[in-house]
């Protein structure tokens, strides 16, 4: 794929568009028939979304290319944590504000912050280097 076809924002766009897709099509077949109640459903959207936010950064910016050379099993490491904890924080988020009559919006909204936070602090936690500030003296 080549970077320079679209703005970093573009890459970006498309990426959240395939990863709603992907997780409303897994809502639709899958999960909401057998296991989720309806006001659930926007844990698998903001879960298939976080790594889309964190690894566009990740790939467009060349100063984090030092990133690809861990090792395969650190990245799937990495995509995990991502994932575990967009689903986690969003779960939690859902799980104790669900009853609490606020509009369906209000609900995603919060547990696509708290969800996203999450993900983004545990990569963060796994990979600090990144995300340092570096000063020449």
């Amino acid at each position: 794929m080549n970077k320079e076809r679209l703005p970093r924002w573009g890459w970006l766009l498309v990426g959240l568009f395939l990863a709603a897709l992907i997780a409303n099509l897994l809502n639709l077949i899958v999960l909401v028939p057998t296991v989720f109640p309806e006001a659930y459903r926007s844990i698998t959207v903001i879960t298939t979304m976080s790594p889309v936010l964190i690894y566009v950064g990740i790939w467009y910016d060349e100063e984090r290319q030092s990133y690809w050379e861990h090792s395969r099993a650190r990245i799937v490491g990495d995509v995990l944590f991502v994932v575990a904890g967009a689903a986690l924080g969003s779960a939690i988020t859902l799980a104790v504000i669900v009853d609490l009559g606020l509009s369906a919006f209000l609900q995603d909204i919060l547990a696509m912050a708290t969800g996203f936070l999450l993900a983004w602090g545990l990569f963060w936690w796994r990979n600090p280097d990144m995300y340092s500030v570096q000063t020449d003296q």
